[in-house]
């Protein structure tokens, strides 16, 4: 997440059972309760791909590092093998506005109605970090395991599912921002490039820093900028259940402009907004050599994934832009 300085001295941050369905893996199908629960990603597939890029061979994912272009061909190689086609020539986006060799990767999945797949949906979370820092007990790798290793797990697993399944009715653009960390420059470059081509966004969903769990709340995720549109309270119908809540630090420290969604929010002016569960309570690593992949819960982002793959279902499915943008 990037950087946000606040008075918090300790912190420095950017930042009933419902029936199965049967043998079918699409989830559009909604029930008066909750969403059919099914185990779309498996924990050893997140945990897997967590493992990778928090590792110390990518030495921290620096944006224009050799670390983190071991990361972006890795992302790339998972395009290609779930057979997700590249939105621009290739997978790589080249940054405009970073002085260093810097790609976003950018994938398609083209939407299944004649008239919806006209509309976008993006998906995204960004995979660099900030690299070898001071050291601390020997280890100058700032891994970043929770930030964001974790949300580019939970975006690599939710474009395999629609990959797979192919239950899309819009269209989806799949993005691993890169520089993040230095200004959100991947997301405002890709917004800006996406406006110039008119594109059709009907809602932007970013997954930032899902790694630990939150303690002592009703609900899974926040969600940043809660109140300027009504994504929270459509996602929660949708699922039948709460799923989205707010935290009073996400509007103290303004963490709706701190992540890629916020390009999006302002260039196009529709809903985009961030899920995390960083709680500033729940994870002292932040920006240190310690957010290594061994503190993460697999089980937990394993559980926010399967949870978020059918809500996204239905949201990019609706016959009409049911998510909008709440009156000023």
């Amino acid at each position: 997440m990037k950087k946000i300085y606040f008075l918090a001295s300790l912190l420095v941050i950017a930042c009933g059972s419902p029936k199965l369905l049967s043998t079918s893996d699409s989830v559009t199908t909604e029930t008066n309760s909750s969403i059919a629960k099914i185990n779309f990603a498996k924990e050893e597939n997140v945990a897997k791909t967590l493992k990778f890029l928090a590792s110390d061979d990518n030495e921290g994912r620096d944006s224009g590092s050799k670390g983190i272009e071991k990361a972006s061909v890795f992302l790339e190689n998972m395009m290609k093998e779930n057979g997700i086609k590249p939105y621009f020539k290739t997978y790589r986006d080249t940054l405009s506005n970073f002085d260093k060799p810097a790609y976003n990767i950018v994938g398609f999945i083209e939407g299944n109605d004649p008239k919806l797949k006209s509309e976008y949906v993006i998906i995204g979370s960004h995979y660099d970090h900030i690299g070898k820092i001071a050291a601390i007990n020997g280890d100058e790798i700032a891994n970043g395991a929770n930030d964001n290793a974790s949300g580019s797990t939970a975006t690599s697993e939710v474009m395999k599912y629609f990959a797979k399944n192919k239950t899309n009715k819009r269209s989806l653009i799949f993005v691993f921002f890169s520089a993040e960390e230095k200004g959100l420059l991947g997301s405002k470059h890709l917004a800006k490039k996406l406006k110039a081509e008119n594109l059709d966004l009907y809602f932007m969903f970013n997954f930032e820093m899902i790694g630990v769990p939150m303690k002592d709340k009703d609900f899974l995720l926040y969600i940043t900028g809660f109140g300027k549109t009504n994504m929270a309270s459509k996602m929660n119908e949708y699922n039948g259940e709460k799923v989205i809540g707010y935290i009073p630090a996400e509007t103290k420290y303004q963490l709706f402009r701190a992540s890629d969604n916020y390009p999006f929010f302002t260039e196009f002016e529709v809903p985009a907004q961030t899920v995390s569960t960083f709680d500033f309570e729940n994870f002292d690593f932040y920006h240190k050599p310690d957010d290594e992949f061994e503190l993460m819960d697999t089980k937990h982002m394993t559980n926010v994934i399967n949870t978020m793959i059918p809500i996204l279902e239905i949201m990019m499915n609706k016959p009409t832009k049911e998510i909008t943008i709440n009156a000023k």
